[in-house]
């Protein structure tokens, strides 16, 4: 699977050494890189289907202070979809209203029939970006019906439905940002972590510093953070994802493919 990496603060900071960090994981997630310093008013987005430690865009960017407080990161190791840069993530898109929407996603969709209808409208050929094509679907049909722009807590209402439903039976690590909130979702035990400080709250795979304070993410709940404190807490779901061998089993012949792929090519 893949691994995902947020921060959020309430004034910009350099994080180069957390991303240096993060990146370095790509050895056993060679498939592709995303960065999103997410501004006030646009979406500065990199990203490259190849891996992050044999990128020179990346090293140029890293060679300069990454300073931000709204950083997205993402490596990928593929469970779905071809290792092409429409599959990299973050995936970015704009509902009715204008609003610009991205995700990141650490998972794999095994049962949700509800994305296929999206297979022939999005850009790439994975599940990820089928899910953000869907909550934008979501979105729109929710502001159509009240004729208006929804609320922040409207949108989180919205998405924790959606979350708690895409849940069951897949694996769903989320990192969302609407343009005012981050939206943070885990449901597999120990497969994110945070760490929250006087720089802001940061969200990862794994652990990026020696900081003891490092914590698990709370699984099953969706959490929506604003300038570095959790603003909304969603209630439990039940749909806590446990990787089985038949899991194991489709994402290895997967891999498999891949692999075959670039020899024949």
């Amino acid at each position: 699977m893949c691994e995902i990496f947020c921060f959020n603060s309430n004034t910009p900071k350099k994080i180069n050494e957390c991303l240096q960090c993060f990146y370095n994981h790509s050895e056993d997630h060679p498939h592709g890189w995303g960065l999103a310093n997410m501004q006030s008013n646009e979406f500065v987005i990199d990203k490259e289907p190849v891996k992050a430690t044999c990128s020179q865009h990346l090293k140029d960017i890293l060679s300069h202070p990454v300073i931000g407080k709204n950083v997205f990161a993402h490596i990928r190791l593929a469970t779905v979809g071809e290792i092409v840069s429409p599959n990299c993530h973050p995936f970015t898109k704009a509902d009715d209203n204008n609003r610009s929407w991205m995700l990141i996603h650490n998972g794999t969709i095994f049962d949700y029939p509800k994305l296929d209808e999206y297979i022939d409208k999005e850009s790439g050929d994975t599940d990820s970006e089928r899910i953000l094509l869907y909550i934008i679907d979501k979105i729109n049909e929710f502001e159509k019906s009240k004729d208006a722009p929804s609320t922040i807590k409207e949108r989180f209402n919205i998405l924790t439905e959606i979350v708690e439903d895409l849940s069951k039976n897949n694996k769903l690590n989320l990192m969302i940002y609407d343009g005012d909130l981050t939206y943070i979702h885990s449901n597999m035990k120990d497969s994110l972590y945070y760490l929250k400080n006087e720089e802001g709250f940061l969200v990862a795979t794994t652990p990026l510093t020696d900081d003891e304070n490092w914590k698990p993410a709370e699984t099953n709940k969706l959490f929506g953070l604003i300038d570095g404190n959790i603003i909304f807490e969603s209630g439990e779901h039940e749909n806590e994802f446990i990787l089985t061998e038949e899991h194991e089993k489709s994402m290895d012949d997967f891999l498999k493919s891949i692999t075959r792929d670039e020899i024949n090519d």
